[in-house]
């Protein structure tokens, strides 16, 4: 409890203060201060309007004074609310003079040192003073001055008002973003319902906005605003407001939010104007000033893309004969000017108003996993002609069972989509079809440091530091925003330059004058243009990817057109980026809650979305093609070998090269030769010549040999005596899986290239010991399961057998079997 003993000194010592600051200053603090009886009589200023790039109207931003603007009694707000507030803002708010004494004493000390008065540490009724009375212009200041005059003022308004009725007027003035003033307007903006219906963990997140309404904006960073409201409830928790098990159970508690309608077009786009127009020109300006912003958004494109998710999101919610149920309520597209980085359309979700899709989160800038969509970036990566052996289209990559060593040090065995494998595909058809296993190999060659460097200067801002992610990064695991991978999609459009989003042209304010004007231009040159120009290529190829998607998928436009899909592991979101030469646009389809949608792929959900808003969008444009770069060679290759021709290659084809990249060895997987007619086997010097005939093979390695022997490939007979015998069904080995290839990777220290052998004893089998081999040597000697042991990688062919005796004293030996681990 402060005494008023204690008040009167610390007003003494404010006072002193006072009147030492107005000897520092040379300035008179009490003139023309103005008067708290006039908190509730604030004037309207002039409103701004918000257009699209035609001069249509978007929204009008009315200073909440003007009559929309209405506050609530105190009672009527939660006592949640008031105590989270307090707690967040002001802790000693029921005690103090008004005033904070201590941020006094170190703005005067801030001053003395030359430095500048920044904001922040004010009590409730500081903001209170500062943001209801001081005007536009002196509120922005950050002088020892204004933090005198406010603190002068926060002093008046502590004897002329009670502390409920300061609280009152903090609650209905202070600004909680969503072009919302007051924490009623909050309430409906954000969770769609009047604030008398707000609960605690409702209460926590508001109260965590206004020190940050866009960076702790729950329709824009969900995971942001939820960690603030953590901040929050423990605050509340340390005044002794709510215990610990309260706090725990509301920061569990899932949040439902929504908006009541208000005429705005676009609500989403403009949305990520405002905060932009916030930071860039400040919320006075906003109400004061009459602001006419011009936008980059083209309304008619943003009602086309509006229109397309409606009707396709229809589509997939019907069940009957013949269709699935989808359980897929949710869509957000994002259109770029890829010459520009301009934001032609912004779609975060199909009806910002409907809380039963969340429709109010901004889907376009949440987090998300993109599957296969990020894909283009890791053969991108490899393709880049500076690296000393870089991948070409025509390189071939082996699409069998292969496990990768991993840091954790358990095997990483990718599948595909279709859960079959292809054998050997070249880089073309890999990225082309969307196969995992070759894009992991890729991303290994590469190295994820390279991949997720390469990702952020192409302006993915979500990857951070590479070493949190795996080689599962080329397969969708680490998040991204639909705008960002978009605006890098963009870049393959333009030749590999950076693309920046933007939404604003220009600013003017009532009077005309220029505020502000974009810089039109693009970011520096990211890509080697060539390298653009072969993702481009490849992604536009529809014979490449006709084997996954057929030749008629909605991947191909009735134009050049760019495209890949994209959708995650657990069918939480699929995805399709695509471009032509003057558009990019990116979908995102799925639930904004994150509740997986049921068989949904980007070529079944995003995909027709994407199709139709592109064939629309660019209705009475002209066709373009991309448009090659020099340095690029057309070279004949064997098929499927990727090599040079020879008399003995059945099928060639032309394939793209960086110059200087091509091929120069001949083909050797088809090969002459000599066969003994009578045995099927090679013939030798003793073959009589009468039972000699030439026949071709195929040699492929020995990574696929046994996927080629699999699919009827003509391979050369084995030779006799080549089979291997039954294993013992009483001890069975377990790990490694036999044919296995590994592949070492020079981004993973090699102690953690290490793989797991294992073994179990058959049904039935109690064991007394086992012993575990790699290479014929012993590896570990285990008497008690689990009877496994660890063995580091080494380039070659290896093999793994196991040998146990049981209990009553029998030899076991498991089979033998063998791995590859390539360099």
């Amino acid at each position: 409890m402060v005494t008023k003993k204690r008040v009167t000194a610390a007003l003494a010592l404010l006072l002193f203060l006072l009147a030492l600051g107005a000897a520092w200053t040379g300035r008179v603090l009490l003139v023309d201060l103005p008067s708290p009886d006039t908190l509730y009589a604030r004037q309207a200023g002039v409103s701004s309007r918000i257009l699209d790039r035609h001069g249509r109207l978007l929204y009008e931003i009315i200073d909440p004074h003007a009559g929309r603007h209405t506050p609530v009694p105190l009672d009527a707000i939660p006592l949640a609310c008031r105590q989270a507030t307090v707690a967040t803002e002001d802790a000693n708010f029921y005690t103090n003079p008004g005033v904070d004494v201590t941020g006094i004493l170190r703005a005067l000390w801030i001053n003395v040192q030359g430095g500048e008065v920044l904001a922040g540490g004010s009590t409730i009724t500081q903001q209170v003073a500062r943001n209801v009375l001081l005007d536009p212009q002196e509120r922005a200041e950050r002088t020892l001055v204004r933090k005198l005059r406010e603190s002068i003022l926060a002093w008046r308004i502590a004897r002329a008002y009670s502390k409920d009725e300061v609280l009152a007027i903090y609650l209905n003035e202070t600004y909680y973003g969503n072009l919302a003033y007051g924490i009623d307007a909050a309430a409906r903006a954000i969770f769609g319902k009047d604030v008398s219906g707000l609960g605690l963990a409702e209460c926590a997140l508001l109260a965590g906005l206004p020190q940050g309404p866009a960076v702790y904006d729950p329709l824009i960073d969900p995971e942001a605003a939820q960690e603030r409201q953590r901040v929050v409830l423990r605050l509340m928790v340390e005044q002794g407001y709510i215990n610990a098990e309260q706090a725990r159970l509301a920061a569990q508690e899932p949040l439902q939010f929504a908006a009541v309608p208000f005429a705005i077009e676009a609500p989403h786009f403009v949305m990520t104007v405002r905060a932009w127009l916030e930071d860039a020109v400040g919320l006075e300006a906003l109400y004061t000033e009459g602001l006419l912003v011009t936008t980059t958004l083209d309304l008619d494109l943003q009602h086309t893309a509006q229109r397309i998710v409606r009707r396709h999101l229809e589509r997939l919610a019907q069940a009957g004969e013949g269709s699935a149920y989808h359980d897929v309520n949710n869509a957000a597209l994002v259109a770029l000017d890829p010459q520009s980085g301009q934001i032609l359309a912004l779609l975060g979700s199909p009806d910002y108003f409907d809380p039963a899709i969340d429709g109010a989160v901004n889907a376009a800038l949440a987090l998300r996993q993109p599957g296969s969509a990020i894909k283009p970036l890791t053969y991108a990566a490899a393709f880049d002609p500076r690296r000393a052996d870089p991948l070409t289209p025509a390189a071939i990559l082996f699409d069998v069972r292969t496990a990768f060593p991993t840091r954790e040090g358990t095997p990483y065995v990718p599948a595909n989509y279709d859960s079959r494998f292809h054998g050997p595909v070249s880089a073309r058809e890999a990225l082309a079809c969307s196969y995992n296993v070759p894009a992991v190999s890729v991303l290994q060659q590469v190295g994820v440091d390279q991949m997720v460097a390469l990702a952020g200067d192409l302006g993915l801002s979500s990857f951070g530091a590479g070493e949190r992610f795996g080689l599962a990064l080329t397969l969708g695991g680490g998040e991204v925003r639909l705008l960002e991978l978009t605006a890098a999609y963009a870049a393959f459009a333009n030749g590999g330059q950076r693309v920046t989003p933007y939404g604003v042209l220009e600013v003017r304010d009532a009077s005309g004058a220029l505020r502000y004007r974009s810089q039109p231009g693009l970011g520096s040159q990211v890509l080697d243009a060539r390298v653009a120009y072969l993702v481009t290529d490849i992604l536009a190829d529809n014979a490449a990817r006709a084997p996954a998607f057929g030749s008629s998928s909605v991947l191909s436009l009735s134009r050049p057109a760019a495209a890949k899909t994209g959708t995650s592991s657990d069918w939480r979101d699929n995805w399709t980026v695509g471009y032509t030469p003057q558009l990019v646009a990116g979908v995102w389809a799925g639930n904004a809650d994150g509740r997986p949608m049921v068989q949904v792929s980007g070529v079944e959900g995003a995909g027709p979305i994407w199709h139709d808003f592109m064939e629309l969008a660019l209705r009475g444009q002209p066709v373009l093609s991309f448009s090659e770069p020099p340095g690029l060679e057309r070279v004949q290759v064997c098929a499927p070998s990727g090599l040079l021709p020879t008399p003995y290659c059945p099928r060639t084809r032309t394939e793209l090269f960086v110059a200087g990249t091509a091929p120069t060895r001949p083909d050797d997987w088809y090969r002459l030769v000599e066969l003994d007619v009578a045995t099927g086997q090679a013939a030798g010097p003793e073959t009589p010549e009468n039972r000699v005939a030439e026949q071709v093979f195929v040699f492929p390695p020995a990574e696929v040999v046994e996927w080629a022997r699999a699919h009827g490939w003509p391979l050369l007979p084995a030779a006799a005596g080549d089979a291997t015998g039954s294993a013992d069904d009483a001890l069975v080995l377990t790990s490694p899986d036999a044919g296995t290839v590994y592949r070492l990777s020079q981004a993973v220290p090699a102690a953690y290239q290490s793989i797991r052998v294992a073994a179990r004893p058959g049904d039935g089998v109690a064991l007394a010991e086992v012993t575990l081999y790699a290479d014929g040597a012993p590896l570990s000697t285990l008497v008690a399961p689990p009877y496994e042991a660890y063995w580091r990688l080494s380039p070659g062919t290896h093999t793994f057998h196991a040998r146990a005796v049981d209990v009553n004293g029998r030899a076991l030996q498991s089979a033998t079997v063998s791995i590859e681990v390539r360099p």
